[in-house]
């Protein structure tokens, strides 16, 4: 498939080796969104689609541990860690927690784009999908599309409304809390959230 296609978050908090490795994989015709703390990044996570996480070990506010296994706990997405320990033990630690390759600062940008490309391949080879498809009536969830449709015309709806639904479908009558579904759609505990999911089920219902 395209590049075009592709999605990738970058996580980095230095912004020098954030905005090169940025510039680099748009050069390569990679849609990238680059932030620079954890917190950001699961903010940006749970509102878009992405095709390949590049995760800083070592960041402020949410560290790359605690984002990689809230990502990893919600989502198949790859995930590239970067950091600048290159002990054995700490890369063990990355792939346990879900990372799929690890990179070892300083690195080339072209090596980069090399393993992003290779392991967004070696993806699309292991998960051609069985499409997962949801249906209620009029109501279509295309969950493998990442697409709702009501009476034949597609429903705009955010990551996390679309999260929630398709949780909420796949087990019709089953009763979750409000914190559940916190846990469901975000893959962690961020405060303020919960009422939010209030609001997502109103949207939900209109």
């Amino acid at each position: 498939m395209p590049n075009d296609t592709r999605r990738i978050l970058l996580v980095e908090d230095e912004k020098a080796i954030r905005d090169a490795v940025a510039a680099y994989l748009e050069r390569e015709n990679y849609w990238v969104s680059a932030v620079g703390d954890g917190q950001e990044a699961l903010e940006e996570f749970s509102k878009h689609h992405f095709d390949l996480v590049i995760l800083d070990l070592m960041l402020p506010h949410v560290p790359g541990e605690r984002v990689c296994r809230a990502i990893r706990d919600n989502s198949d997405v790859p995930i590239i860690m970067l950091t600048a320990k290159g002990e054995v033990e700490d890369r063990i630690i990355g792939l346990e927690l879900g990372a799929d390759d690890y990179l070892v600062k300083p690195f080339s940008p072209r090596e980069l784009v090399a393993r992003v490309r290779a392991l967004l391949r070696r993806v699309h080879a292991d998960s051609e999908p069985q499409r997962e498809v949801l249906e209620f009536g009029e109501l279509t969830i295309d969950v493998s599309g990442h697409k709702v449709m009501v009476s034949g015309k597609e429903v705009d709806l955010t990551a996390s409304e679309f999260k929630l639904l398709t949780t909420l479908s796949r087990y019709p009558g089953r009763v979750y809390s409000r914190m559940e579904l916190v846990e469901k759609v975000l893959g962690y505990d961020f405060e303020g959230y919960e009422r939010t999911i209030d609001s997502h089920v109103k949207n939900l219902r209109a």
